[in-house]
């Protein structure tokens, strides 16, 4: 059976760089009827936080990737982690290691300056006719892997393609920390092993740990996993995206009004796609998606492209969704709904003009009361002649037996006629003393909404 993992440190939020990586495994995972397991690997005890993850769980259930299995948290497993190291050290496949901190730095020292690579230069790694140091009184060992002199590792990509790297340019890796406490390489191995991961699917950030990751596997006799590393999202700039220049926090676009599904849509064409397909839903995701298909380059974030995609998620989602999702919104400006149009009416009439949910609050905000008008607007439109030529079409309004767009529109031209005006100097002012802006739906759809006794107050008020 086919298992994937998604495995974020929690020492920060939850980044849309992570969110592609979940949703590219949570994908792999449904397409072939596995296993999607969520995993916290918070052996950082310094930076992870209580707090990072409950953003990481908060962000998977607001983006909507449900997990199969876990959270499992590695600080949890310590115990586990010890008898492997335990069984490492047994079998020749790891070392205690006595360099003190200053040794380490001097070792970088003397190589930095002969031009080396600064690398542990194994003088603590027992081999054959090996005479080791004596054992120092007051440092407390460290324990490295042994990893194999020479040879390559090597392994079959599913995004990259063939990658090779020589033993001899890795180190031999610290796998436990002199408290005991087992390092992020070596945690990895192991929850893939005992979790029967059989495809690992992350950032190409990782490609680097890869290796050594390999090597450790084979140390156990565990078997490996198929590795896939996934592009670098940059920004519109071609820079990584950080979060002092970008908005890469998954908080960040719930609180910018986006829709998770426009979200993962969005992630989900960056390093992958399907012909021309820019709008679809995860089910046709899951159904389109293929390891093979994701590119091996990185992928810029449009945001322009982005806006967009979102604003279609809107057209598409369901009223009262919708109003859910931004009644908090509309009571943290203290718009009142009730004595108002029904809410679901109102966003069906106004969500073709916006793109996020922050801008459908504020198209909704003026059906329910009137906004203040910009002083720009006010001097265009609301000129003594026209206000009192507003006064005369309440009049009209106020004659209508049914209150309806249609009876509201048949009042227009001969208005206009009997003025002798044009439609824009009959509309614009309605909007402004009705809604307080000149942007709007058509405006007797407008005025129906928002109710006969309302709008006679407003233009008369």
């Amino acid at each position: 059976m086919i298992r994937t993992r998604f495995a974020p440190s929690p020492t920060g939020y939850l980044h849309i760089g992570g969110v592609r990586t979940a949703l590219f495994s949570w994908a792999y995972a449904r397409k072939n009827k596995g296993v999607f397991v969520l995993r916290i690997e918070d052996t950082d005890l310094e930076r992870s936080t209580p707090e990072s993850v409950k953003a990481i769980l908060d962000g998977m259930h607001w983006v909507g990737l449900d997990y199969d299995e876990g959270p499992f948290y590695q600080t949890h497993r310590f115990d586990r982690y010890k008898d492997v190291i335990r069984q490492l050290l047994d079998s020749g496949h790891a070392y205690l290691c006595y360099c003190s901190k200053d040794e380490l730095e001097a070792m970088r020292a003397e190589q930095e300056a002969r031009g080396e690579k600064p690398r542990y230069d194994r003088r603590w790694r027992p081999e054959a006719g090996k005479t080791l140091p004596t054992i120092p009184a007051d440092v407390t060992p460290v324990v490295r892997f042994k990893t194999p002199l020479d040879g390559v590792v090597a392994w079959d990509d599913a995004v990259k393609g063939r990658i090779e790297i020589a033993n001899q340019e890795l180190d031999d890796l610290i796998i436990a920390r002199p408290d005991g406490s087992p390092t992020y390489n070596f945690c990895v191995v192991v929850d893939d092993w005992d979790m029967q991961i059989t495809h690992v699917i992350r950032g190409d950030d990782h490609v680097n740990n890869t290796p050594r990751q390999i090597n450790i596997l084979k140390a156990l006799n565990a078997p490996l996993p198929v590795y896939g590393h996934l592009p670098m999202i940059l920004n519109e700039d071609g820079q990584k995206m950080s979060k002092r220049r970008d908005a890469v926090s998954v908080v960040d676009y719930a609180d910018k009004g986006i829709l998770p599904e426009a979200l993962l849509n969005y992630l989900a064409r960056l390093g992958w796609g399907h012909g021309d397909d820019e709008f679809f839903s995860m089910e046709q995701f899951v159904e389109w998606f293929s390891l093979e298909a994701v590119s091996a380059s990185a992928s810029r974030f449009n945001h322009e492209k982005f806006m967009w995609l979102n604003a279609q998620h809107i057209k598409s989602a369901d009223n009262g969704r919708l109003a859910e999702l931004i009644a908090p919104r509309l009571a943290a400006a203290g718009v009142e709904l009730s004595g108002g149009p029904a809410i679901e009416e109102v966003i069906a009439l106004v969500k073709e003009r916006v793109q996020d949910l922050n801008a459908l609050a504020l198209e909704v905000d003026y059906f329910y009361r009137k906004r203040e008008a910009s002083a720009a607007d006010v001097d265009k439109h609301l000129s003594d002649d026209s206000v009192a030529r507003m006064g005369r079409f309440a009049d009209k309004l106020a004659g209508l037996d049914t209150w309806s767009a249609e009876a509201i529109h048949e009042l227009f031209k001969p208005f206009c006629a009997e003025e002798g005006i044009k439609m824009g100097q009959l509309g614009m002012p309605l909007r402004v003393l009705v809604c307080g802006t000149t942007q709007t739906p058509s405006v007797d759809a407008v005025l129906a909404l928002i109710g006969k006794d309302e709008v006679l107050r407003r233009l008369r008020g």
